[in-house]
This record gives C-alpha cells, structure tokens and sequence, in this order.
C-alpha cells in the first residue's frame, strides 16, 4: 500500500510542477511578474518553487516537493497567510483564476487583490 502512495504523490507532485510551470508562462504573457524555477533536472518533476509579484509589494509562492506543498502570501515583507497540502492547491487554483480572468471573479484584478481581510486571496 505505501509504495503505491508514494507513487500518487510523486504523480501529484510532478502534475503540480507542470502546472505551476504552465501558469508562470501565461501571467508572463499578461504582463505580471511570475517565475518558477523547477529542482533537478526538469524531467523527474521533484519540485519546484512558483513565485508571482502581485504588484510592488504583494507577492505569493508556492512552493511543491516530494517533502510538502506550501503557499505563502506576503505583504510588504510580512507573511499574511500561509496554507499546506490540500488547502494550499485550492488556493492556488483560486488565484490563478482570479489573476487569469478578473473580470469573472467580479471585478477588476487590483481590487480583487486587496479586497479581502485574511489576505488579498483568503476567503471571506
């Protein structure tokens, strides 16, 4: 059972990596400042660190591997929010929904981003 697990996770982690890789790319193409860098060689898909400037002085990372998958949100230098595991993927997607359509999340991208009282994407 454990190898099997293990194998899940590895899939995760590598479908994560991918992902994250995919998302970069294309809030580049829209003009926002977004990086991730992948650990080893790019083909095992053992993690990656994904890191987004949400303007001067917002950003998020979020940051796969085979140890743990965490997503940081900061502001001004202070960490706001920071979620693990199953809680820090749904967040992601949440985000990158936001940044890639901010019209159909109810508004503009800059008030989306500074609208919430956790942290600009923290559930109400």
């Amino acid at each position: 059972m454990f190898p099997r697990l293990a194998e899940q996770y590895r899939s995760v982690v590598h479908d994560l990596v991918m992902s994250l890789q995919a998302l970069a790319k294309s809030l580049q193409n829209r003009g926002i400042a977004a990086t991730c860098y992948i650990c080893g060689d790019g083909r095992d898909g053992h993690g990656a660190s994904f890191v987004a400037n949400l303007d001067a002085n917002h950003m998020v990372r979020f940051l796969v591997s085979d140890f743990g998958i965490s997503w940081v949100e900061s502001r001004d230098g202070h960490e706001l929010v920071k979620l693990e595991g199953a809680e820090a993927i749904q967040e992601l997607q949440r985000v990158a929904q936001v940044l890639q359509n901010p019209e159909a999340a109810g508004g503009s991208r800059a008030a989306n981003l500074t609208s919430k009282p956790r942290g600009a994407f923290s559930r109400p």
